[in-house]
């Protein structure tokens, strides 16, 4: 059974949760502003995460399925990056088991269905900020700024 489930944030916008037999399968960040109301747990914890509280997303489970052996180690890689703090392209592909993988990293983050679930936006270029994808890293800055990264 396919589940989909939207939710709005002040400030962020609307934001909907794909879930697959009760398994989260996509998730799209807010980025219009219509009014919504939280009907499932997960999308209340990111309303709750993108008012400012502290949430890791690691008991939420993620259908893999789409994931090939050398992404599903960068997920349970970048699942590690704490809140608040960022690590490099490289660093994340070193931690996969790939030191030299960054640009593939960048890939499975542009590739990313569970925004914020698999904190992708944690993810930092070694010279910068870097991307992150259609909403551009002005949204990807303010999140870090939520979450009182150092940038």
């Amino acid at each position: 059974m396919v589940e989909r489930v939207a939710y709005a944030v002040d400030g962020w916008g609307v934001g909907e949760l794909t879930f697959a037999d009760g398994v989260l399968a996509w998730h799209e960040l807010p980025a219009r502003a219509e009014p919504s109301r939280a009907r499932h747990p997960l999308a209340a914890r990111i309303q709750a995460y993108l008012r400012g509280r502290t949430d890791d997303f690691l008991d939420v489970e993620l259908d893999l399925s789409w994931c090939t052996p050398f992404q599903r180690s960068v997920v349970n890689v970048l699942r590690s990056v704490p809140y608040g703090e960022t690590a490099t392209y490289g660093e994340i592909a070193a931690l996969a088991g790939h030191p030299n993988a960054q640009r593939a990293v960048g890939s499975v983050c542009a590739a990313n269905r569970f925004a914020l679930v698999v904190p992708c936006h944690r993810v930092v270029a070694a010279g910068g900020l870097g991307s992150y994808g259609s909403l551009g890293p002005a949204y990807k800055r303010r999140l870090l700024e939520l979450e009182g990264a150092v940038l």
